[in-house]
């Protein structure tokens, strides 16, 4: 069994939003206000809050008070470990498949004999 990373599960979560990576689409161009990130959405300060305290529990945005204006940043080495899962899923789908296609393969040509 493969091993249980629960930060997994806050990325995919967080992730798993398209409001929330809509705002990581615009912090990815750099960092922006909370009513910079707010105006596309069409939601409410505080639903976009809570989409922005998701994001940040996962690591993936960093937040800045500076006076009453609140920043955010995109901090995209949070994804690191997704990308690795994804990584192994693939090698792992990848050799499945290479030993399906070596078995069909097989049986294929026990067929035509």
């Amino acid at each position: 069994m493969a091993k249980h990373d629960p930060h997994l599960d806050l990325l995919f979560h967080a992730l798993s939003d398209p409001t929330r990576r809509m705002m990581l689409n615009r912090l990815a161009k750099g960092p922006a206000p909370v009513t910079e990130l707010a105006g596309p959405t069409g939601l409410r300060l505080p639903t976009v809050l809570r989409h922005l305290s998701v994001l940040e529990a996962a690591g993936l945005v960093a937040t800045q008070k500076d006076g009453r204006v609140r920043s955010c940043a995109f901090q995209p080495k949070a994804l690191l470990p997704m990308t690795d899962w994804l990584e192994d899923q693939r090698k792992v789908w990848e050799a499945r498949l290479d030993r399906l296609d070596d078995y069909v393969t097989q049986l294929m040509k026990e067929r035509e004999k």
